[in-house]
């Protein structure tokens, strides 16, 4: 293993210890990431743009910084991509969109990514993203197909899979992601690494999403240690966003007080709901055990969750119509033709549809809020199946015509805006990642971490590199 394998395989924590020691510098890491990314890139196509020359000039300021035993802030030279969805400073955020303007100007930066910069992260680049973060696999007209990094023929999923495909292969030990429905969760499940979507308003957002509150931002690392960091730092309160939550005490102060005695409901198929593969069921079956082993009480219990989907697509097409609502004739011809579709559809919808959503939407948060007066987690598999061919919104053969079609495990907590965590439980037959879903009462984010904590600490979450790439 050469030094700068070595480098971009140590978690943001260890970086964090070795520059505290003088074992190796931000220049050395940041050095080690763009070669990784240079690597990596032509297999999976995880990045649409790679800010070498800023970020060797942000290392080498933070490497000033260490020697002088003066870090700035808590990921002080800590390399981290970011989805290009959010607003970076200084450069094009084009969404995975032939239709916006790279001219700009680009003179702000996201809420999040001014907290990365308060604190002293190194900003490697932006990851690719579906167009405006439409759907549950990660290709774009403007960027083209991400690839899984244990399998370069199946999808990454999406819509932040190319954070999860960079996280995945030492292309940067964090990113940040975005999760409307499942966006986060998904590609992190795909990928084999944790994502995390906090309670919606934790971390601001700017500007809002045209999704409105179903779009959470959130935080994707190898481990729930990690996640937590960056959660703290990108938590941090942002005066534009006037939907935000009042600033909370950090998760990582509560991470390691463990699972013994909580009170864990399991829903392996939503109560016979969901066709859940036989080798993803007993991946998840085998990480529900473990949290029985680490002191949990687990009951197998089903949430009353009786499909919410057409509530979701109200929102969600509403949400796409609204994106595409500027945009003349021509620039929608560019957009994705599946992008195309829905825009269609939730141009035809009228306020009462959307309302009617709405009621759909807290009548299901107010069941799930009775489910939590009972237990304090709620585990389910993140997704019934693994990855499957890259390039096509939904596996061939399966009958689904929408993403949602294959999600639904995640999509239900946008509409309740809970904490959902997603962590590596098992691989299936073909060697490709399987995810373990824990969700929490809106607000309960640090129980959510501790959970996840604990079993990566116990080993349960352990999978083989990716084979890939």
């Amino acid at each position: 293993m050469t030094e700068s394998m070595f480098l971009t395989d140590l978690t943001a924590r260890q970086l964090l210890a070795g520059y505290e020691r003088g074992d190796f510098s931000p220049v050395d890491v940041t050095r080690a990431t763009l070669d990784r990314i240079e690597a990596i890139e032509p297999l999976v196509n995880a990045f649409v743009r790679v800010d070498a020359e800023e970020a060797l000039a942000a290392a080498e300021e933070s490497t000033v910084r260490w020697r002088g035993k003066e870090p700035r802030g808590r990921l002080d030279g800590v390399p981290v991509s970011v989805k290009d969805i959010f607003l970076q400073r200084g450069g094009p955020t084009l969404r995975g969109s032939r239709t916006i303007d790279p001219a700009g100007p680009w003179d702000d930066d996201a809420p999040a990514v001014a907290r990365l910069r308060e604190h002293g992260a190194v900003l490697v680049g932006k990851t690719t993203t579906p167009e405006f973060g439409w759907k549950g696999v990660t290709d774009s007209p403007l960027s083209g197909v991400t690839r899984n990094p244990y399998e370069l023929s199946r999808t990454a999923g999406g819509s932040s899979g190319g954070s999860a495909a960079a996280v995945a292969l030492g292309a940067a030990p964090l990113s940040i992601g975005t999760d409307g429905g499942g966006s986060v969760r998904i590609p992190a499940s795909f990928c084999g690494i944790f994502g995390f979507k906090p309670t919606y308003g934790r971390i601001p957002l700017f500007p809002s999403s045209a999704f409105g509150t179903l779009a959470h931002a959130g935080p994707m690392a190898r481990d729930a240690a990690d996640a937590a960091l960056l959660l703290d730092v990108i938590s941090g309160p942002d005066w534009r966003d006037w939907s935000q939550l009042a600033t909370a005490p950090g998760v990582g102060a509560t991470l390691s007080d463990g699972v013994a005695g909580l009170r864990i409901g399991y829903s392996p198929s939503f109560g016979g709901q969901v066709a859940v593969r036989p080798d993803v069921a007993a991946a998840v079956r085998r990480g529900v055990a473990r949290l029985a082993e680490l002191g949990a009480y687990i009951e197998e219990a089903d949430p009353d969750i009786s499909d919410p989907v057409e509530a979701f697509h109200m929102l969600w097409f509403t949400g796409a119509a609204r994106v595409a609502q500027s945009l003349g004739e021509g620039q929608r011809e560019l957009l994705d033709p599946g992008l195309r579709e829905i825009v269609a559809t939730g141009s035809r919808a009228s306020a009462l549809d959307y309302l009617a959503a709405v009621d759909a939407r807290m009548e299901l948060g107010r069941r799930l809020g009775r489910f939590h007066q009972t237990y304090d987690l709620l585990v389910t598999p993140t997704l019934p199946i693994t990855a499957f061919e890259a390039g096509v919104e939904v596996p061939k053969g399966s009958g689904h015509h929408r993403w949602t079609g294959w999600t639904p495990f995640t999509y239900p907590f946008n509409l309740t805006q809970q904490p959902a965590a997603t962590v590596p439980c098992g691989v299936d037959a073909d060697g490709l990642p399987i995810g373990l879903q824990l969700i929490g009462a809106r607000h309960a984010d640090a129980l959510v971490m501790r959970a996840a904590h604990a079993l990566y600490e116990s080993g349960a979450t352990s999978l083989p590199a990716p084979t890939g790439a």
